[in-house]
């Protein structure tokens, strides 16, 4: 049940459990099963970063290994899991120490593929590439022979951030392009987020389309583990129900009432607990769950700050060149041009100066385009208005509605963290949702405007509206709402029936001076 718990990641109820089987495998002296327990008891606390506390497991797990009397039947892992914890801490010379005391043993050949593929991503981190890529490639071929999927996938991963490493770009993308097609293959979601966050950060040309997927397959994810928990909590609740019932049958008939209803009322406190256990654990996954999104969130942002910033010095690039380069060589030739009419025809010479003439006006046509060119702009302003109106494009598609899209200019978003970016963009999200599922609208306008130290956004549909006194708020409306209270704004909605709604939300501003 332990085991099971800790990979539905019930990390409490699984630590709980394995305690209690603990306590009855010291009672019977069971050292190869103290053994593992222990190592799971390190495992769950390495899952929940409690890194201190996983080493004091795994060394416990080392003592009780040496107790066991056939250790042939078992594979030690210890110094394994011990050289991980160390390279999540950063200390990667203990992490490779740890993987060495392994390596000097004899082992099977896929723990030593494990341990030479850990021991390399230590070495990695401390820059030491000495036959590193000989020692990831003989791990990936070790997993490779064996025709373990799971090794293979992993290998694939390490190798990429190795060529990511030495600044290899084409064969990063390559490596995590084989391991996210074997993540989908064998269904392991962790890895599968893994891959996709690579390829985020290595093809720049598709990020936006790998983190979109990193954050849809990070939902369903989340809700499938949730279902699964759920199911797993109504069996126990089940079990627990028919042993009361088979209890309270073998009583006495004297007893049956009196048992009768102190089982009922225990069977209500417990549901009670139970209720408010799954309660809490849910609370705790959607506050977890969204500030997993605002990370995400605020990385696109980054990325989409650095691509526009790119664009603008493209832009000035071209434009210095068409001024500097083109249309300075257009005009040495137009004088030169100049020149050899003297010696021409009357008529000839017509015919040369409507072509100089012509040459002329190309020259201010390119000088026209330059000056545009070179027009710059608050590229942080166009980076966000643009992911904004890219949402709203995307949800006009499914919506089948129109859009328009209004913004002042004259609002600086250097001057607003991006947490609170990332929250105004959830929140426009989640109300262009509702408009989707609810309003039936045809039209849509979005306006972002700025009055004195407020930001104002205001989100308008000409959809079938509703009654803001007796409509019951749905899961839509509360997660704005917890948004909006999260950044200190305030919300406010206008609705009449057949009317359309107007949603809208002021944030106050901190101006730092002269922003």
């Amino acid at each position: 049940m332990a085991n099971i718990k800790g990979r539905l990641r019930d990390y409490s109820g699984s630590e709980i459990l394995t305690i209690e089987a603990i306590k009855i495998f010291k009672e019977i002296n069971n050292y190869e099963e103290l053994y593992t327990s222990y190592t799971l008891l390190g495992l769950l606390q390495e899952d929940i970063k409690e890194y201190d506390k996983a080493l004091i497991y795994y060394n416990k797990s080392l003592e009780y290994f040496s107790k066991v009397e056939d250790k042939e039947k078992y594979y030690l892992a210890s110094y394994n899991n011990i050289g991980n914890v160390y390279r999540k801490k950063g200390f990667y010379k203990k992490a490779i120490e740890a993987y060495n005391k392994d390596l000097r043993k004899k082992n099977i050949p896929l723990h030593r593929a494990t341990l030479i593929d850990n021991k390399c991503l230590a070495r990695l981190f401390i820059g030491d590439t000495i036959d590193i890529k000989k020692d990831f490639y003989k791990a990936l071929f070790i997993r490779d022979s064996l025709k373990n999927k799971s090794g293979i996938l992993t290998s694939n991963i390490n190798i990429s951030d190795y060529y990511k490493y030495i600044k290899d770009t084409i064969n990063a993308i390559k490596y995590a392009q084989v391991a996210n097609k074997l993540a989908r293959e064998l269904k392991n979601g962790d890895n599968y987020l893994t891959t996709l966050n690579q390829l985020a950060n290595l093809d720049t040309e598709n990020a936006k389309k790998y983190l979109d997927r990193y954050i849809e397959f990070n939902d369903s994810l989340v809700s499938a583990e949730r279902r699964t928990q759920n199911k797993f909590t109504r069996i126990e609740f089940e079990t627990d129900e028919y042993i009361a019932e088979t209890e309270r049958l073998n009583q006495q008939r004297i007893w049956i009432i009196v048992t009768s209803i102190g089982g009922i009322l225990i069977l209500s406190l417990l549901y009670f607990l139970r209720v408010q256990k799954v309660r809490n654990e849910k609370l705790r996954l959607e506050a977890e769950q969204q500030k997993a999104n605002e990370e995400v969130y605020i990385l696109t942002l980054q990325q989409q700050a650095k691509l526009e910033e790119e664009r603008v010095n493209e832009r000035n690039r071209i434009s210095a060149e068409l001024h500097d380069g083109i249309l300075g060589k257009l005009f040495g030739t137009r004088v030169n041009l100049g020149f050899l009419a003297m010696g021409m025809q009357p008529d000839t010479q017509e015919k040369h100066q409507a072509f100089l003439d012509e040459l002329q006006d190309i020259e201010k046509e390119i000088r026209d385009v330059s000056h545009k060119l070179s027009d710059n702009f608050d590229d942080a302003s166009v980076n966000f208005t643009n992911i904004i109106e890219q949402l709203l494009k995307d949800k006009s598609v499914i919506g089948r509605f129109e859009y328009q899209f209004n913004f002042d200019k004259n609002i600086v978003w250097k001057s607003i963290n991006e947490v609170t970016k990332a929250n105004l963009y959830r929140i426009i999200q989640e109300a262009l949702q509702n408009i989707i599922k609810h309003a039936k609208a045809k039209n849509v306008i979005l306006d972002l405007s700025i009055n004195k130290k407020e930001l104002i956004i205001s989100l308008q549909d000409d959809g079938v509206g509703f009654n803001t006194e007796k409509k019951k708020k749905g899961i839509g409306i509360k997660n704005i709402n917890s948004r909006v209270a999260k950044i200190g704004s305030r919300l406010e909605i206008q609705s009449k029936e057949n009317q359309g709604t107007t949603l809208t939300i002021k944030t106050p501003l901190q101006i730092t001076d002269g922003k």
